[in-house]
């Protein structure tokens, strides 16, 4: 099940015996764990049918006898194990899954990375209630979670902003989370719309100066909009560290080279192949298409990993990052 079938059923009160949350994005574990809370039992409730049980403190068998008490006062009782990443024997929950209480929501929150799949217990959890794997969103879907994310608070933002954003927190969801509700707090009252102004303003940002400004000047071939780029970073490099501008080119050119096996150069085409949300965003690698050959692509994406190491002190002594950045700049540009 999806991270939003999952919510529609909570929200529409129909809850699973048993949840097994797991996987290496924190946000929607947290999300779908609170949500349950929060519809199941009002706060009245919460006093006497609400447990909290942390791995590194419980075994299973102190959880199996938490989630065989009967609610008070209540249709549910809800029994949270978070940090159950810390808990071994799984196997024996199996006995109380076999005829788990109704009345009983028993959430599994295993953060940090996934329980085997291929363990009986798994399929067991799967066939009385909900497994869910959350997994780390890749940077070019970030913009459009922030999209998704303000719309629901009723709030738009502009794509560039939306990229900026995404290019200054990175695939943090809770902390991208965190930063877009500072954000929409520190709206003009009646303005629903975010800018690239008020990214600049309230997040700190440049509007023209960033890693997606940067890698736009490269896909245009813009030589001396990059290079005014690179030496705003050189000047200012406590805001502006080598690594996340890396990350942001590499993605983008590793992108660019699987984008020239797409069977349809077109923004559908691309954006399909690619696994993009919205065909605008293959526009991008079309442009890309039209100014890096294959040959010239796959040599870029060799020059970043050696600028890469080269940041980390590998088979360099003297280069600061704003010189690395210049002069991978300069062979991405010739």
């Amino acid at each position: 099940m999806t991270y939003e079938d999952i919510a529609k059923n909570i929200k529409n009160g129909k809850f699973a015996p048993v949840y097994l949350l797991m996987g290496e994005e924190d946000y929607y574990i947290d999300r779908i764990s609170d949500y349950i809370v929060e519809k199941a039992l009002d706060e009245n409730e919460k006093e006497f049918n609400l447990t909290i049980m942390y791995g590194l403190d419980t075994d299973v068998a102190s959880i199996v006898n938490n989630a065989k008490r009967y609610p008070m006062m209540s249709e549910h009782q809800v029994v949270v194990v978070k940090e159950a990443q810390n808990i071994r024997a799984w196997d024996d929950l199996s006995f109380y899954l076999q005829k788990p209480l109704e009345s009983t929501i028993l959430v599994i929150c295993y953060k940090h990375g996934t329980m085997d799949k291929r363990k009986k217990i798994v399929a067991e959890i799967e066939k009385k209630g909900v497994v869910f794997e959350s997994k780390k969103l890749k940077e070019n879907m970030l913009p459009s979670f922030i999209t998704t994310y303000l719309k629901r608070r009723k709030m738009e933002i502009e794509d560039k902003a939306a990229e900026m954003m995404a290019d200054f927190v990175g695939n943090d969801l809770n902390r991208m989370a965190g930063e877009l509700d500072k954000l929409i707090i520190t709206m003009p009252a009646g303005k629903n719309r975010i800018t690239p102004e008020e990214i600049e303003r309230n997040i700190g940002i440049s509007k023209d100066y960033n890693n997606f400004e940067l890698k736009n000047a490269l896909i245009a071939r813009d030589t001396l909009k990059a290079n005014k780029i690179v030496k705003y970073f050189n000047d200012n490099p406590k805001n502006n560290p080598i690594q996340p501008t890396l990350t942001i080119l590499f993605n983008y050119f590793s992108n660019l080279m699987v984008a020239y096996y797409a069977p349809e150069r077109s923004d559908n085409g691309v954006a399909a192949y690619l696994g993009l949300k919205s065909p605008w965003q293959a526009k991008e690698y079309l442009a890309g298409m039209k100014a890096y050959s294959g040959v010239k692509t796959m040599n870029i994406i060799t020059q970043i990993r050696l600028c890469d190491a080269k940041s980390k002190g590998i088979g360099n002594v003297s280069l600061s990052q704003g010189e690395l950045l210049r002069e991978l700049v300069y062979f991405i540009l010739h």
